[in-house]
C-alpha cells in the first residue's frame, strides 16, 4: 500500500510540474504603452486627459462643420474596428472614434471601476473634448450597451442612436449556454485566474472567427492587434472584470420606451455572440427605431459588410438626422415663420 501511494504521489507531482512548466511557458508579460503606440497609433491619434493619470485615445476625422458621429467599439476591440466605416463616411461626417477604458491605447484607469458608468463618462469626455454639442452615437456590442445607456442619461446631447449587435438584452438560459467557449470560460473566476497571464492568441482567433459569418475574414494581423492591445498594462484585469455579467445591467423595456430620438438597429442573422433576436427586441422596444437586418452576416456588420452597412447608416443619417436638422433650421427662420405653413420645400 505504501509503495502504491508513493507512486501515485510521484505521478501527481509530475503532473503538477508539467502543468506549472506549461503555464510558465505560455505566460506573457504586459506590453508597455510606448511600444504599442509605435504599432497602433497614427498621425490622427490624440489623447484626452480624463484625470491625474487617465488618458483616452481618440481620433477625429472629417469636416469640422459636418454632422457629428461618435463610434464606440465592443468588448476587447479598439477604435481600429471602425476603419472600414471611417474610410467610407469621413468626407460627409465629423467622425470621432475612441478606445474605451481597458482597451486599445487608453490608459491609467482603475480596472475595478470598469463598467457602463465609466464608459458613459468617457464618451462624454471625448464629445466635450472634440467640441461636439450634439451628435449621433453608434455602438457595437458592448459599445452598443454603453450607447443606449448614454442615451438614457444624456438625451439632450444626441441627435440619433445606432445600435450594432448591441448587448444588454436579457439572455435566456439556453442563450447563456450557447455562448462561445472563451466567454463561458471567462465567466468562471478560477479560469480567469489561470488565464490572466497566458498567451490567449488561439482563443482570441477562435473568438474573432465566431464574430464573422465568414471566418476567413479574420487575418493574422487582426489577431495580433487584439492580442497585443489586450496585454497593455491593466487591460487584462479590466477585460476579466468586464467578462462577468455583474458589470452590465440588462435592458428593461420600460427604460427603452423613454428614448425619444431616431434609432437604427443593425443586426446580422448569423451572430454567434449576441442572439439575433436581441436586435429585434431592441427595435421593438424603442418607439422610433428601425431595424436593418442582414442575412448571412455575423456580429460585426461594420467590418464584414462595410459598404452595405455604411450605406445604410448614411441613409439613416441623411433621412432621419440631417434632413430633420435642416427642416428645424428652416422652420425657425423668419421666412418660414412668415408663411404659417412650417417648413418650405
Amino acid at each position: 500500500m505504501g509503495q502504491t501511494l508513493r507512486r501515485l504521489l510521484a505521478i501527481l507531482l509530475t503532473l503538477v510540474a508539467i502543468l506549472a512548466a506549461g503555464w510558465l511557458a505560455l505566460r506573457r508579460p504586459d506590453i508597455p504603452f510606448d511600444t504599442l503606440e509605435v504599432a497602433y497609433a497614427n498621425a490622427d491619434s490624440q489623447f484626452a486627459v480624463a484625470g491625474e493619470h487617465e488618458r483616452i485615445h481618440y481620433r477625429v476625422h472629417g469636416p469640422p462643420d459636418a454632422p457629428a458621429l461618435v463610434l464606440v467599439h465592443g468588448f476587447s476591440a479598439s477604435l481600429h474596428t471602425w476603419t472600414p466605416w471611417v474610410r467610407r463616411l469621413e468626407s460627409d461626417y465629423r467622425i470621432v472614434t475612441l478606445d474605451l477604458p481597458g482597451h486599445g491605447l487608453t490608459r491609467g484607469f482603475d480596472p475595478d471601476e470598469a463598467g457602463v458608468d465609466l464608459f458613459i463618462e468617457s464618451i462624454h469626455t471625448i464629445a466635450d473634448t472634440a467640441g461636439l454639442e450634439t451628435f449621433t452615437l453608434a455602438g457595437s456590442s458592448m459599445g452598443g450597451h454603453a450607447a443606449w445607456n448614454y442615451a438614457l442619461e444624456h438625451p439632450e446631447r444626441l441627435d440619433g442612436l445606432v445600435l450594432i449587435a448591441a448587448s444588454g438584452w436579457p439572455r435566456s438560459q439556453e442563450e447563456k449556454q450557447s455562448r462561445p467557449l472563451i466567454f463561458r470560460l471567462l465567466e468562471n473566476r478560477f479560469a480567469r485566474a489561470i488565464l490572466r497571464d497566458l498567451d490567449m492568441s488561439s482563443m482570441i482567433r477562435s473568438g474573432l472567427e465566431d464574430s464573422f459569418a465568414d471566418p476567413s475574414r479574420v487575418t493574422d494581423a487582426m489577431v495580433e492587434r487584439y492580442s497585443a492591445l489586450s496585454r497593455a498594462p491593466g487591460h487584462r484585469e479590466t477585460l476579466l472584470r468586464l467578462s462577468t455579467a455583474s458589470t452590465r445591467e440588462p435592458a428593461r423595456q420600460e427604460q427603452l420606451a423613454r428614448l425619444d430620438l431616431p434609432v437604427l438597429v443593425m443586426q446580422g442573422d448569423r451572430d454567434n455572440l449576441v442572439p439575433p433576436r436581441h436586435g429585434q427586441e431592441f427595435a421593438g422596444a424603442i418607439p422610433d427605431a428601425e431595424l436593418a437586418w442582414y442575412e448571412n452576416v455575423g456580429h460585426l456588420p461594420h467590418e464584414e459588410i462595410p459598404r452595405r452597412s455604411a450605406a445604410d447608416l448614411k441613409g439613416f443619417l441623411e433621412t432621419r438626422i440631417v434632413s430633420q436638422a435642416a427642416g428645424d433650421t428652416a422652420g425657425d427662420s423668419p421666412a418660414a415663420a412668415g408663411t404659417g405653413n412650417g417648413i418650405q420645400p
